[in-house]
């Protein structure tokens, strides 16, 4: 871009205006938006893009971008396209040139999931190897498990299955000087949660399972377990009956991680 600037007598290189990409619908775009700004205070004359897929995440986007510049008498060149906003000529090839990055990019996207997908229904996908605390990558990258961690994964469910709740549970594991996966004191009750229903430890591994648009897969016996299956089963059951809903009401009985009084 500088050198496009300098190549011109009378540029002047005034500001950068520089987002990383990402594909999260709604994000900010905090620099696309400082763009127009300086755009309605007049501090800038003309925009350099290298290319329109660059530019904006699809058709809406560039075109309203593109008449919120025109409006402010900003001109947008795109060097890479050779299309020029202030070209008559190249207004429609801009909506084109557009439209066309756009599908290029959705495909892309279903190129990648076809690929995941792919390697998910082979038993390829590096994801079925994804580590989870209890277990390290060994040198073939497969789960290995790792013993001090596999025992306070043990002690989790079968705390969980002695009546004590999520919020217990950190107490107790406080209580045992036992530190969390981070190495902090304090366990997190979303740690708790998700690693008692997590199937890996059971030597399981399913894959894409949240996500509707695909099937799932599920790798059997894929590495060695550290609950049984039978245990797992039975926290699963639990935390059903602890979700406290039946049928849109909240039960009645409700539960506490004080243990019970013995006699």
């Amino acid at each position: 871009m500088t050198q496009k600037v300098a190549s011109h007598q009378g540029w002047k290189l005034y500001d950068t205006f520089l987002e990383i990409h990402t594909g999260k619908t709604g994000s900010s775009r905090e620099q696309f938006n400082r763009l127009h700004s300086q755009a309605y205070a007049g501090l800038i004359d003309i925009v350099i893009s290298t290319t329109i897929a660059r530019f904006g995440r699809n058709t809406e986007e560039v075109i309203e971008s593109l008449r919120i510049l025109r409006a402010c008498d900003v001109q947008v060149i795109f060097v890479d396209d050779g299309l020029d906003s202030f070209k008559d000529n190249d207004t429609l090839m801009i909506e084109l040139f557009t439209a066309l990055a756009q599908a290029e990019n959705e495909n892309r996207s279903e190129a990648i999931q076809w690929g995941h997908e792919k390697r998910a229904c082979q038993g390829q996908s590096k994801l079925y190897n994804r580590k989870t605390y209890g277990y390290k990558n060994g040198t073939q990258g497969s789960l290995e498990i790792v013993e001090d961690q596999a025992e306070n994964v043990k002690l989790i469910f079968n705390l969980y299955l002695s009546s004590l709740t999520t919020l217990g549970i950190i107490r107790e594991l406080k209580k045992r000087n036992i530190k969390s996966p981070t190495g902090k004191d304090q366990w997190c009750k979303r740690t708790i949660d998700t690693m008692l229903s997590n199937e890996k430890y059971t030597g399981r591994v399913i894959l894409l399972k949240n996500n509707e648009k695909v099937p799932s897969y599920e790798f059997k016996e894929h590495h060695d377990p550290i609950i049984s299956e039978e245990i797992f089963d039975a926290v699963q059951l639990e935390k059903s009956k602890r979700s406290n809903i039946e049928n849109g009401k909240r039960k009645s009985c409700k539960y506490s991680s004080k243990k019970p009084n013995q006699e």
